[in-house]
């Protein structure tokens, strides 16, 4: 008997340490990659999937999506988002937490999400707990509980179940985090600059204003983000403690970020597609489906995000998949100030990366470190997810980097269909999807049953 169960082969594998995709046969047994070979070195009476011309690369992971699930179901819940991410080529994804009723801040808020969760994952599925003012008593519990790490928000979340916290606040979470080798990862706005702003933004929603893009990016001005990566910065400096930027947009605090890593600060940073893709010269009135916060900034700005990905100072790309029904975008009036923000783009984050990366010479090994390997690290996953290497598991993709497609919303798969990428012409389109070397999606259909594992890294996973 053969001592594998299928062999993937393709002529353009994304390889670990690789410059271009390669030549190679990817042996399964067990749902894991037993071993790595030439093209040719096929068994015999072995089943095959010969990729043909498509790229293969390993699952996509993605460490920052929204569920809603338990709570706001309406808004997105784990059956379709997880098909979405199958669509996309995402076999990983970590579910933050918030905006679920109840949110991951407690034991029992997690094991309310995970009972609603199970069974109804395609792909794997981790989650994030959560640090609010007053339960840094939980924080131990929940490690062992299995979450990845703990997000808070310097800032209102949008929802009041998720209070942000204060520099008092961390300065009692923050040490414990540290004794539990723990990642913070933060939603880097504080409030002050904001605040400024805000007697004029009244004004303009009183005017009428308010469905004009301008007026909703000077609300939310860069220096919100800068000094709330200042003070995550000092206070990791003080602390020992892990940190992470969520979702960056403001160019102005790269330099910080440079100086902080390269005084051994432990810091890691991540943007979004939409940071990359959009421009905010380009956003017309009232199209609320492009409000998030952070805002989509200037061109400019968007080029130096770019060259922030090149030199490392930002480390990966991730969706910040957070939907909501459409009526809280409030489409029929255009108001930025008021509608709910968040983007919607679990499954395409792969094309549009590609699209826009492309166009400015970056390579297929740039893109697998974004998509794959370095989310796959940052939450203790390397190993596992992320590569195509012996040990790990077989999630792994074929996709068409040529192939164009015009995204619509009967395409999509995500619970609500509202997207700023209706229309757009992307290029690379995910043709299979395989978990744990069981094909899960084939040109446009879902195969089988949910068969998504619930993750919980150990103490090992996570001391990276």
């Amino acid at each position: 008997m053969p001592d594998i169960d299928l062999v993937i082969r393709g002529q353009r594998v994304g390889l670990p340490d690789e410059a271009e995709p390669a030549p190679a046969s990817v042996h399964i047994k067990d749902g894991k990659i037993a071993r790595v070979s030439d093209f040719n070195d096929v068994p015999s009476q072995v089943r095959i999937e010969e990729a043909e011309d498509a790229v293969v690369f390993p699952g996509l992971v993605d460490t920052h999506v929204h569920i809603n699930e338990p709570g706001r179901t309406a808004w997105e819940g784990f059956a379709t988002a997880t098909r979405a991410a199958a669509a996309g080529g995402v076999t990983t994804l970590i579910d933050m937490p918030l905006n679920s009723i109840p949110p991951t801040t407690t034991h029992a808020g997690l094991m309310s999400k995970t009972a609603v969760a199970k069974a109804q994952c395609f792909v794997d599925v981790g989650f994030w707990g959560g640090v609010v003012p007053g339960n840094t008593n939980e924080l131990e519990e929940l490690i062992e509980d299995g979450v990845v790490g703990f997000k808070c928000f310097l800032i209102h979340s949008g929802v009041d179940e998720f209070p942000n916290v204060t520099e008092s606040d961390l300065r009692v979470a923050m040490p414990e985090l540290t004794r539990l080798n723990a990642m913070l990862i933060v939603h880097a706005e504080v409030p002050g600059p904001i605040d400024h702003v805000c007697s004029l933004t009244q004004a303009q929603s009183d005017t009428g204003q308010a469905s004009d893009y301008q007026a909703f990016l000077k609300s939310r001005p860069r220096a919100a983000e800068n000094e709330a990566v200042d003070l995550i910065i000092r206070l990791s400096r003080e602390f020992g403690t892990r940190v992470h930027i969520v979702h960056h947009s403001s160019a102005d605090a790269l330099p910080a970020l440079r100086a902080a890593k390269a005084d051994g600060i432990r810091l890691t940073a991540e943007t979004c597609p939409h940071y990359l893709y959009f421009a905010a010269e380009d956003i017309p009135p009232g199209a609320t489906e492009f409000k998030c916060c952070p805002p989509i900034r200037e061109r400019e700005n968007r080029e130096q995000l770019w060259e922030a990905l090149r030199d490392g100072t930002l480390d990966f790309v991730v969706s910040d998949h957070s939907p909501c029904t459409e009526d809280l975008k409030l489409k029929q009036t255009g108001n930025f100030l008021e509608a709910w923000g968040g983007i919607a783009s679990l499954q395409l984050r792969l094309p549009i990366m590609w699209t826009a990366a492309r166009q400015r010479n970056f390579s297929y090994a740039e893109l697998l470190r974004w998509l794959c390997s370095a989310p796959a690290q940052q939450v203790g996953l390397a190993g596992t997810k992320g590569a195509i290497a012996a040990g790990g598991d077989a999630d792994i993709i074929f996709w068409n980097p040529n192939r164009e497609i015009e995204v619509q919303p009967e395409e999509i798969h995500h619970r609500n269909k509202l997207t700023p990428y209706r229309g757009e012409l992307l290029q690379g389109v995910v043709q299979k999807t395989f978990l744990r070397g069981r094909k899960i999606y084939d040109g446009g259909e879902f195969l089988g049953e949910p068969g998504g594992n619930l993750l919980r890294p150990t103490k090992a996973d996570r001391s990276g």
